[in-house]
C-alpha cells in the first residue's frame, strides 16, 4: 500500500524511469542468466513494456509493478510462499493502475508456479488459464503461461491435455526471433521451448522427454568458462535423472543427479524435484546411493 501510495505520487522524469526499467532488465538478467555478459548499456527499452512514451505516473505504476514481480519470483525461488503471494498481489494492483495486461498475465503465470511447486496441480492448471486469456496475443507472457499450463497437465497425468498444451506452445513458440536485446526471464525465447517440454514430458512419462533433456544439455554445455543458462543446463540433468531411472539405467540416473547438484543452480524452488528424481534412484539399492543422499542433503542444508 505504501509503494503505491509513493508510485502514485511520483514526479520522477520518464528518462529516469527509462533508465529504471533498464537497470530492472539487467538485474533480471543477472539473477536467471547469470552466464550472460551484460550488453544494455545502449539498448532500447524492454518489449514488457508500452512501446509508446507513457506519462511518468504511468511509467511509475509500471515500473513499480515490474519490481514486486522480480522480488516475488526470488521469494519462490528461496521457498518464502507468503511474501511471495503478497508482492504478487501488490504488482497485479499495480500493474492494473498502469493498464499492463502483460503484467498481470506474469503475476498470474508466476502464481500458477508458486502453485504448481506445491503440488496443487489443478490449481496451477487454473492459474495458467487465467494468466492466457489476459496476455497480450503472442506475448511472453501468454507462451510462458501455456507451458505452465503443461506442465499442471502433466504432473496430473492428463496425456491429452498435456501434449495439445505442448503442441499450442511450439506454435506460438515457433516464429519467434531470438530477443535482442539478450534474452531474460520475462521474455521467451525459442530455446525455451525444449527446456520446458523436456520437464513436460518426463514428468508425464513419455520417453520422448529424454531426447529433449539432451538435446538441451548439448546446448548449454559450459564452454571455454562460460555457461549459458545454467539453471536449464542443471534442470535438464533432473529431466534425464527421471526419464533414466525409470527406463532402469539407475547408474546413468545418478551421474546426472550429481552433475545437477554439484552445479549449485538448483534453487530451493526445485529441491522438491532433485528429492523425487533422488528417490528414484536410491530405491534401486546401488553401490553410490549412500553418496548421492550425502550430496542432495549437503545441498539443502547450505
Amino acid at each position: 500500500m505504501e509503494l503505491a501510495r509513493r508510485v502514485a505520487a511520483s514526479d520522477i522524469s520518464a528518462e529516469t524511469l527509462a533508465q529504471l526499467e533498464m537497470a530492472f532488465d539487467d538485474l533480471v538478467r543477472t539473477i536467471f542468466c547469470p552466464g550472460c555478459a551484460s550488453t544494455w548499456a545502449t539498448s532500447p527499452s524492454s518489449s514488457t513494456h508500452p512501446a509508446k512514451p507513457s506519462p511518468p505516473t504511468a511509467i511509475s505504476w509500471c515500473s513499480a509493478a515490474g519490481s514486486p514481480m522480480l522480488a516475488a519470483t526470488v521469494h519462490i525461488d528461496l521457498n518464502q510462499h507468503a511474501p511471495a503471494t503478497a508482492r504478487l498481489r501488490t504488482a497485479a494492483g499495480l500493474a492494473t493502475h498502469a493498464e499492463q495486461d502483460e503484467i498481470r498475465a506474469w503475476c498470474y503465470e508466476t502464481e500458477a508456479w508458486r502453485t504448481l511447486t506445491g503440488g496443487d496441480y489443478r490449481r496451477a492448471a487454473e492459474l495458467s488459464q487465467h494468466a492466457q486469456s489476459i496476455a497480450p496475443s503472442g506475448s511472453s507472457a501468454e507462451i510462458q503461461a501455456t507451458t505452465q499450463e503443461g506442465r499442471a497437465w502433466a504432473r496430473l497425468g492428463e496425456a491429452d491435455a498435456t501434449y495439445r498444451t505442448v503442441e499450442h506452445v511450439h506454435s506460438l513458440s515457433a516464429h519467434l526471433p531470438k530477443p535482442v536485446p539478450a534474452e531474460h526471464h520475462y521474455r521467451y525465447d525459442p530455446g525455451k521451448a525444449a527446456a520446458y517440454t523436456a520437464t513436460t514430458l518426463a514428468w508425464l512419462g513419455d520417453p520422448g522427454g529424454e531426447q529433449h533433456a539432451r538435446e538441451v544439455i548439448a546446448r548449454f554445455r559450459p564452454t571455454n568458462d562460460f555457461q549459458p543458462w545454467p539453471r536449464r543446463y542443471a534442470t535438464a540433468h533432473v529431466d534425464l535423472v527421471l526419464c533414466a531411472a525409470r527406463n532402469g539405467r539407475l547408474d546413468e540416473a545418478a551421474d546426472a543427479a550429481q552433475t545437477a547438484i554439484a552445479s549449485g543452480q538448483v534453487t530451493p524452488s526445485n529441491w522438491w524435484r532433485v528429492r523425487e528424481v533422488v528417490n528414484h534412484v536410491t530405491a534401486g539399492k546401488l553401490p553410490t546411493a549412500g553418496e548421492l543422499q550425502d550430496s542432495y542433503q549437503t545441498m539443502i542444508s547450505r
